[in-house]
């Protein structure tokens, strides 16, 4: 008796089959626990999961990314001390 052979499902991840598990953790920069997060929350659309990561990697380079305000505040008296002190010290023209 001849039986078709299951062909895979390409927009949807199958988290029972470790191969494709493995190919999508290391095309999207994922480890196991935020891959199973992420499918637990959005679903197992391969399109869905690659968005969510995209949008979890920007939200945390935009927190890595924000200063504290004294820092800025600090940096920028730096600056203002430092040109005051280069136009005092650099001769008329």
């Amino acid at each position: 008796m001849r039986r078709p052979k299951l062909q895979p499902m390409r927009n949807t991840l199958d988290l029972t089959d470790r191969s494709q598990v493995r190919i999508v953790r290391k095309r999207l920069h994922l480890s196991e626990p935020e891959l199973t997060a992420i499918v637990g929350r959005i679903g197992n659309s391969i399109s869905a999961i690659s968005k969510e990561a995209a949008l979890q990697k920007a939200d945390a380079l935009t927190q890595a990314a924000e200063i504290p305000a004294a820092a800025v505040i600090a940096s920028s008296a730096v600056n203002e001390q430092a040109t005051t002190e280069l136009a005092a010290t650099a001769p008329a023209s």
